[in-house]
């Protein structure tokens, strides 16, 4: 299992909540990003770890993988990147996205932990 730990939290990221969309990268995001992205620093890096059934765990709020995107593990183990949907996407999965349930918008502060 890959852990990272959230270092910073962009301010518009609670802008996001309305839409159930929560945008990770790595410390490498531009400034632009960083605005709208949860930045986060991996402890143990992912190695094809994003699976339909698998768990991820957001600030200490578990939720399980419904569909993963193309790109999604790729886009995670380079970038850091990925878009979380807390709800069915009626427009279709983005290759770099993943859909879980429960479909609640965790509440996320710098510190907490990402386990996937």
């Amino acid at each position: 299992m890959a852990h990272s730990i959230i270092v910073e939290v962009g301010a518009l990221v609670p802008e996001f909540e309305p839409e159930k969309v929560l945008i990770l990268f790595g410390p490498k995001a531009t400034a632009e990003l960083r605005e709208i992205c949860v930045i986060h620093e991996f402890e143990k890096h992912p190695n094809q770890t994003l699976e339909v059934g698998k768990e991820i765990v957001i600030a200490g709020q578990k939720y399980t993988i419904q569909q993963v995107g193309s790109e999604a593990n790729k886009n995670l183990e380079e970038l850091g990147h990925i878009s979380i949907y807390f709800k069915q996407n009626e427009h279709g999965l983005l290759p770099g996205a993943i859909e879980v349930i429960p479909e609640v918008f965790p509440t996320i502060n710098v510190g907490d932990k990402l386990e996937f």
